[in-house]
C-alpha cells in the first residue's frame, strides 16, 4: 500500500465512506502495472492510485462500482487483449487479475476499526503487514489480519490454521520488503495456480516512506527536489548556504535544513529507504558528505563529479581508512548517460538511475521470495499446522 493509497484509505474512514480497494494479484503477458498495484475508488467516482489507465481501468473501476452497490468483495479478470480493446482504438496486451474489495458500511464495526487501527499505526512510527483473505472455502473473503512487527496480531481470518500460517510467512519475511500473494491447497499446503488453489492471501508491505535527502541546494538540487516530490520521495535539502537553503527557494520539499553538512547529517535518519545525492558546490564538502553517509545502510548513494575527480577523492579516502568495499556502493559519476547537460535534464538521469535501483532491489527480492515459496511447494506434500540478477546498475556520466 503506497502513500496515496494509505492516504485515501484514511479519508473514507475518518468521513465513513464507502470505498473499493482494487489490486493486481497476478499479470499474464504485458500488461502496465505489476501485482500489488492499487486503486481506490469511492462511490462518487473519485478515485486514488492507479492500475495502469487507459482501457482496463476504466473496466475495473466499473467492476469496482459493482462491488459498492453489492457491499461484498470478489475477483476480476482484466482482459486487456487486443481484441478486447479494439472499440477503444487501443492496443493494451496482457491480462490481470485483480481482487476488489468492499471497504464500508457492510464490514461491521470490528472490520472497520481494525482498518482504522491499521492506518493509525502508521503516525505512531509502526510497521504492520496487512493480511487479506482473497480466496475461501469458508467464505470468509475479505477477512483481514494485521501483524505487527513485534509479532502483535489483531484480527482474524475466518481459521486459526490460516492465522498461523499467516503469522509465520511474516516472521519468514514475507510481506515486509514487497506485496505477495500465497496460494493454499485443502491441505493448507502451499502451491501453485496449477494445483486448485483453495484457499489465497495477501500480504501487503507496511507503507514506507522513501526518502530523497538531496545534499546541496544549488542549480541540480533545486530541479532534482521538484520533480522527486512529483514521483512521490518525501524531500529533504541540505545546504549550509541560508539563500539557498530556504522554504522560500524549495517550495516543494518536505524539508529543508539549513546547517552545516557534517551536522545535519548526524541528525538524520537514513536506512534502506533512503536515497542520497551529493552535489554540493564543492569538492570539499562532498567530501565530508560521502564520508558521513558512505557506512550507512542507504538504498542509494550517488555523488556528481568527473570520472577524474571522483577517482582521486576515493584514493584519497582509503588513504584514510574507508574500505574499498564500503566505497563500491557509491554510483559515481552519477545518473544514467542519456547526454544530459541542463540542471534539470541531470535530475532526470539522476532520478531514472535511482529508480532503476529501486526497482532492480524490489526485483531481487521477489525472486528470491518466489524460490523459497517454490521450495515450500516441493517439499510439502503432508497436511500442516506449522508453515514455515544481484550485479550492480552500470554507474554513468551525466
Amino acid at each position: 500500500m503506497d502513500k496515496e493509497i494509505k492516504m485515501g484509505l484514511q479519508h473514507v474512514l475518518e468521513e465513513k465512506l464507502e470505498a473499493a480497494l482494487i489490486t493486481v494479484t497476478k499479470v499474464l503477458g504485458s500488461a502496465p502495472r505489476k501485482p500489488g498495484a492499487q486503486m481506490l475508488v469511492l462511490a462518487d467516482g473519485t478515485s486514488a492510485g492507479t492500475i495502469g489507465g487507459g482501457c482496463g481501468e476504466a473496466d475495473a473501476r466499473q467492476a469496482a462500482l459493482q462491488v459498492l452497490a453489492t457491499g461484498k468483495p470478489r475477483k476480476h479478470c482484466l482482459n486487456m487483449t487486443a481484441d478486447i480493446a479494439e472499440d477503444e482504438g487501443m492496443v493494451c496486451g496482457g491480462i490481470m487479475e485483480l481482487f476488489i474489495d468492499y471497504l464500508g458500511r457492510h464490514n461491521g464495526t470490528e472490520q472497520l476499526n481494525l482498518l482504522e487501527n491499521y492506518v493509525l499505526s502508521f503516525h505512531h512510527g509502526e510497521t504492520p503487514v496487512l493480511v487479506t483473505l482473497t480466496e475461501s472455502k469458508q467464505e470468509k473473503v475479505g477477512q483481514k489480519l494485521v501483524i505487527q512487527k513485534n509479532g502483535q496480531v489483531t484480527g482474524d481470518l475466518g481459521l486459526p490454521i490460516l492465522n498461523q500460517i499467516a503469522l509465520e510467512e511474516v516472521w519468514a519475511g514475507r510481506g515486509h520488503g514487497h506485496f505477495a500473494v500465497l496460494n493454499l491447497d485443502e491441505r493448507f499446503n502451499p502451491c501453485d495456480t496449477t494445483t486448485e488453489v483453495a484457499y489465497q492471501m495477501l500480504l501487503e508491505p507496511p507503507v514506507s516512506e522513501t526518502k530523497l535527502v538531496i545534499l546541496g541546494a544549488g542549480h541540480i538540487g533545486l530541479p532534482l527536489a521538484g520533480m522527486g516530490k512529483m514521483l512521490g520521495y518525501e524531500v529533504t535539502v541540505v545546504d549550509d548556504r541560508p539563500s539557498f537553503a530556504n522554504s522560500g527557494r524549495f517550495r516543494t520539499a518536505d524539508r529543508v535544513i539549513c546547517n552545516d553538512f557534517e551536522k545535519a547529517l548526524a541528525d538524520l535518519v537514513i536506512d534502506s529507504q533512503t536515497y542520497v545525492v551529493i552535489v554540493t558546490r564543492g569538492h570539499r564538502h562532498d567530501k565530508v558528505c560521502l564520508k558521513r553517509v558512505i557506512h550507512q545502510p542507504a538504498g542509494y548513494i550517488g555523488m556528481i563529479g568527473s570520472r577524474r575527480r571522483v577517482k582521486a577523492m576515493l584514493a584519497e579516502l582509503q588513504e584514510e581508512g574507508i574500505p574499498a568495499a564500503a566505497l563500491e556502493k557509491l554510483y559515481s559519476p552519477i545518473g544514467l548517460k542519456i547526454g544530459a547537460e541542463t540542471p534539470e535534464e541531470i535530475a532526470v538521469c539522476i532520478l531514472g538511475e535511482i529508480i532503476k535501483v529501486q526497482r532492480e532491489h524490489k526485483d531481487r527480492v521477489k525472486q528470491q521470495d518466489g524460490v523459497r515459496q517454490q521450495d515450500n511447494v516441493k517439499l510439502q506434500e503432508e497436511p500442516v499446522t506449522s508453515v514455515r540478477n544481484n550485479e550492480e546498475p552500470q554507474k554513468m556520466l551525466v
